[in-house]
């Protein structure tokens, strides 16, 4: 019986597959050598893959394009990224060079694109988004923005009370914007409606009575994000087709009305197992606004999307290694990583999310069921099959091997460092670990570099106030 961990991958999924292969039984990631990547950085380290970022773009964009063509849809698509899902310089530079639209979400989002302008990494002409609760200090910097002469930016009014303070600040200077529609949550959530957005019910007496009259108001945009993201179920449809309804009967009364915004929810990878046709929902999704509009006589609108995750999620990964194996009981075997999962990987924790994980070695071992552990004094500080419904298994080893085992969570690109707080203060005061930037030049060479070293006890300290005490006691040190 052939029970080797390469058997068992093998045996349960196509393999190799898309970024995941071996080289001389190390698991390898598009193209790159982990082997390589743990002799030259040490563990822990997170990487991100810039390249994929590209490949993700083209993707989408390339699918919906091909759908508009085939179905005459007389609208065209427009790709935003969601800055709020991965900040990094280098991650927004190579969703720019792709020519990507933004979305923000915050008033230091504008602060962003200020920066990105004056660094000429984008022009006036882009699109800009802009989603999230509008403060009276967000409201004045994307109106700054409009001074300057960015000459589309899209408010998306979340709460009817926004119009009021931007009426108030804008002093009569035209202003385009978007409503966004609550959405009815799935059956299992803690509240019916979304608190995002305005009641659809109530959109039509909103735009009528505040908005259809104003000259200085031009509204463009219908927009509706489902949290559960863009699934070929029931629900979705339902979300959707009510969406596009109220697009249609707006549409009747607003000659200015032109966009639907889909908002984020393309899922990524997050299991060797994963299905998903891309192709299929970009048509249905095309064909049905083209032929709600062809119904009622209508051109079709310019449809949007804002994908966060699914832009930079597959990008990125974390590689740990395997520092001790505990068995706690007759059933229960615990593999201990040199860092802390809550740290590097929140959401797997606070939200159940799903990664990909591998081993980098020992494919050719025996395969055992474990529970992963961090090196926190959390409990909650763990990874196993119970809150995933998924069995985790990984290669068994032996204490008296040369080599320890290493292990990657893979396709962690998208939100880890934002909730984590990067180069912050961390759970138990364990450093952020080193991250490492992969690119490949024109040729298609590998190109690595160090981003940021692991956090040093003195980057914490200086947070936290004791940087001036122990400058302090090295100067008196320096003087006895």
């Amino acid at each position: 019986m052939k029970n080797s961990y390469f058997d068992l991958i093998e045996q349960s999924y196509y393999f190799p597959q898309e970024g995941f292969d071996l080289r001389d039984n190390y698991l390898t990631f598009h193209g790159i050598s982990l082997k390589y990547l743990i002799k030259k950085y040490g563990t822990p380290f997170r990487f991100i893959y810039l390249p994929k970022i590209g490949d993700q773009i083209k993707k989408a964009r390339n699918l919906f394009n091909k759908a508009i063509k085939k179905s005459n849809y007389r609208g065209r698509y427009f790709y935003c990224y969601c800055t709020k899902c991965n900040h990094f310089s280098h991650v927004v530079a190579e969703a720019l060079k792709h020519n990507v639209n933004l979305e923000t979400s915050s008033s230091y989002d504008i602060d962003l694109i200020l920066y990105l302008f004056h660094e000429k990494k984008i022009d006036k002409n882009r699109i800009i988004v802009h989603n999230g609760y509008k403060t009276e200090e967000y409201l004045t910097k994307i109106l700054s923005l409009q001074k300057l002469g960015f000459k589309n930016n899209i408010i998306v009014l979340d709460s009817i009370n926004e119009l009021t303070r931007i009426e108030k600040l804008a002093n009569g200077e035209k202003v385009k914007i978007g409503i966004r529609m609550a959405i009815n949550e799935e059956s299992q959530s803690a509240y019916y409606t979304s608190r995002l957005g305005i009641r659809h019910t109530q959109i039509l007496d909103f735009f009528n009575e505040r908005i259809k009259d104003k000259k200085n108001i031009e509204l463009k945009m219908l927009h509706f994000f489902v949290d559960s993201g863009i699934k070929d179920s029931l629900y979705y449809w339902g979300e959707f087709q009510k969406a596009l309804k109220l697009y249609i009967d707006l549409k009747k009364q607003c000659d200015s009305l032109d966009s639907f915004n889909l908002g984020g929810g393309f899922p990524i990878r997050n299991h060797l197992g994963f299905e998903y046709d891309y192709e299929y929902m970009i048509k249905e999704i095309v064909s049905n606004i083209k032929t709600a509009c062809e119904n009622e006589n209508l051109h079709e609108p310019d449809i949007f999307t804002e994908f966060g995750k699914y832009t930079v999620g597959e990008s990125g990964a974390i590689i740990f290694e395997v520092l001790e194996q505990k068995q706690q009981n007759d059933t229960e075997s615990w593999y201990i990583i040199n860092n802390s999962l809550m740290n590097t990987i929140p959401d797997a924790w606070s939200i159940f999310e799903k990664f990909i994980l591998l081993p980098i070695n020992k494919w050719n071992n025996e395969y055992k069921r474990a529970n992963i552990g961090g090196i926190s004094c959390d409990h909650s500080d763990y990874y196993n099959s119970e809150d995933f419904n998924q069995e985790v298994l990984l290669p068994s080893y032996s204490d008296n091997d040369k080599e320890p085992l290493y292990v990657g969570f893979f396709h962690t690109g998208a939100y880890q460092d934002a909730i984590s707080g990067y180069g912050g203060i961390k759970h138990c005061l364990i450093p952020s670990p080193k991250h490492v930037i992969i690119d490949r030049d024109e040729k298609g060479n590998i190109i690595d570099f160090v981003y940021r070293n692991e956090q040093s006890a003195q980057d914490m300290f200086k947070i936290l106030g004791y940087a001036k005490e122990m400058e302090e006691k090295k100067s008196l040190e320096k003087t006895s």
